[in-house]
């Protein structure tokens, strides 16, 4: 049987979600499971981590499209943030993955 990874959220990225983009966890891992593309990695100077920064622009449930930035850590998603994507996001992961919204 496969096992899927479990996202991870640490205390600060709980209190971001919520306070400053009003995002739910339920709604990141919906994110996760409803995500028709594959996952980018951040390139950008000033953004390299590592392991590196990756994300991915999906719906939830309710059709909310949510940018969901993450890095893969001891079998887990350590997620970093998620937010309502601005147009030049869409434009990108559209771009490169020919996922439509």
């Amino acid at each position: 049987m496969r096992r899927f990874m479990e996202p991870y959220f640490s205390d600060s990225v709980l209190l971001k979600l919520t306070k400053k983009h009003n995002v739910s966890v339920g709604e990141v891992i919906e994110c996760f499971a409803n995500r028709r593309g594959p996952s980018l990695t951040d390139t950008r100077v000033d953004h390299r981590t590592d392991p590196p920064t990756r994300w991915f622009i999906a719906e939830t449930d309710m059709g909310r499209k949510l940018k969901v930035v993450y890095m893969v850590v001891d079998n887990s998603f350590e997620v970093k943030t998620a937010y309502p994507p601005n147009q030049v996001e869409l434009d990108i992961y559209t771009r490169l993955t020919n996922v439509c919204f």
